[in-house]
């Protein structure tokens, strides 16, 4: 991981967003020594975490582990 200060930050972004993507390296960006922001190579800001993700969003009718294969495909197929 880079550290870089808010002012070299400003003046060099684009060199600095190309190394991000051509290494996949990560970029703190400090003010005054602290750090402020973290720039990642897009694909690691994307990943959504698998586990329980979709809670809340969907249902799963009661008898989900009783149903056969015709109920699957009746309820996939909105019948």
């Amino acid at each position: 991981m880079q550290k870089v200060n808010l002012y070299d930050a400003k003046t060099h972004l684009s060199r600095i967003i190309s190394k991000v993507q051509e290494t996949g390296e990560t970029y703190v960006i400090a003010r005054n020594g602290k750090p402020m922001a973290k720039i990642v190579p897009l694909s690691a800001a994307e990943k959504t975490p698998r586990i329980g993700f979709m809670k809340g969003k969907i249902s799963a009718p009661d008898n989900f582990n009783e149903l056969n294969s015709d109920d699957i495909s009746d309820q996939f197929y909105g019948k």
